[in-house]
């Protein structure tokens, strides 16, 4: 049975941070490349991050290059996305998702397994 189980979503001020964690099971982690989204209310949903799961090699939408940080740990089925510096357009439902091979793209379609999603809230 296939789970992707997003935590660590949460409310924050302009400026906090927070780290989502991903936890994957019942498919091959190594084989997949891991990819963030966002769906903001009345707004699609967009990509926000991939990592490869060969090479490590990443993968940020220009929205978030220098202010989020995604990483894996193969040994626990996890993927992370540091995000600092939050902004109030950050705010998001955010969701973890699973696409076979290695390329590196955000194109929600490419993925196969999705979380439920954890919400993020920035706000004064």
């Amino acid at each position: 049975q296939v789970q992707v189980v997003e935590s660590g979503g949460g409310s924050v001020q302009p400026g906090g941070s927070l780290t989502l964690a991903c936890v994957v099971s019942g498919f091959t982690f190594d084989d997949y490349a891991i990819g963030w989204f966002r769906q903001a209310p009345a707004k699609e949903r967009e990509g926000v991050s991939c990592l490869s799961n060969t090479d490590a090699s990443t993968h940020y939408a220009d929205s978030v290059k220098g202010r989020f940080t995604i990483s894996r740990d193969n040994g626990k089925n996890t993927v992370y996305l540091q995000m600092n510096n939050l902004k109030p357009e950050d705010t998001a439902v955010y969701y973890c998702a699973a696409k076979p091979g290695d390329y590196l793209i955000l194109v929600s379609d490419m993925y196969n397994y999705w979380g439920q999603g954890t919400q993020v809230t920035v706000s004064s």
